[in-house]
């Protein structure tokens, strides 16, 4: 099925998106706002990719020839010949819109519309669009390189034709894929992992306990591979902090209002591992 893959957005979700469809045999378009952006979306693929061939995961020859297939632009009229565009952009749903706005006018009449939402309903961003029905969510998962993970999204006028195309796409390129028929604020995944993780965060915020002890029941009292307050760190306090809101915006469900600690947070610029410090400290 090898063909031709714009991905919208050369941040953390992005360039992982580019790097297992480069891998796979896909010639991809790696497109962000400036060359600083794209340049930065290369580099974290070379160096996740030279980390595998030392691991000896993927072949050292393997290298060169994925880089190969990866061109980058900052010009969204370069996904005109996509099959498959997949849009990895801040989770907010106004910015989605335009991209999606844009993207009608540019794609050809066959190609699939994606949206890496992990929380935004995709009828709302199909919304923006006058091919609604060629419109499907593929939330992708954190490390993207490593998770096996790929949640597919049906929105409300998603066809058979879309979803099957976008299900081949990402079992092609090493993901397992569960389906969600019925297209919610934060789906099945973001929905259950928001439940846990803002409640981890009113803990911490209220001082039942310190972020590191929880993280560390989490993981050996439920066989977490990681807690889910380093998990918000990873994927962005922000990110957290607007698919909770996206959630509660769709639900008026309490559970899902987000903790003051968290909208704090954000407003001193803590954002996890992106700024070197959320919950815990990094080192840049």
């Amino acid at each position: 099925m090898a063909g031709r893959l714009a991905v919208i957005g050369a941040g953390l979700m992005g360039s992982g998106i580019a790097q297992v469809a480069a891998q796979a045999g896909w010639e991809v378009t790696l497109r962000d706002l400036d060359d600083a952006a794209t340049s930065r979306g290369v580099a974290t693929i070379r160096k996740s990719l030279e980390r595998f061939a030392a691991k000896g995961t993927i072949q050292s020859d393997d290298v060169e020839p994925a880089l190969a297939r990866i061109t980058t632009t900052t010009d969204l009229g370069a996904a005109a010949d996509a099959d498959i565009v997949v849009e990895a952009v801040f989770e907010r749903l106004d910015i989605k819109q335009d991209v999606f706005r844009e993207l009608d006018k540019i794609c050809k009449a066959d190609a699939v519309l994606a949206t890496n939402t992990s929380a935004i309903p995709v009828t709302q961003i199909a919304g923006a669009t006058q091919r609604p029905e060629n419109v499907v969510g593929t939330h992708f998962f954190s490390p993207v390189p490593m998770m096996k993970l790929c949640e597919l999204v049906r929105g409300y006028k998603t066809t058979d034709e879309t979803l099957a195309k976008a299900k081949a796409f990402a079992e092609e390129i090493g993901k397992t894929v569960v389906v969600v028929n019925r297209d919610v604020a934060g789906f099945v995944t973001t929905r259950l992992i928001s439940v846990l993780a803002l409640e981890a965060v009113k803990l911490v915020e209220s001082g039942v306990i310190s972020a590191e002890d929880l993280d560390t029941a989490c993981k050996l009292g439920f066989g977490h591979a990681m807690g889910p307050l380093a998990t918000i760190d990873l994927t962005g306090v922000d990110v957290m902090l607007h698919a909770a809101r996206n959630i509660y915006t769709d639900t008026a469900d309490e559970k899902f209002f987000p903790p003051e600690l968290l909208q704090r947070m954000v407003l001193a610029g803590d954002l996890g591992r992106k700024t070197g410090k959320g919950f815990y400290e990094y080192e840049s």
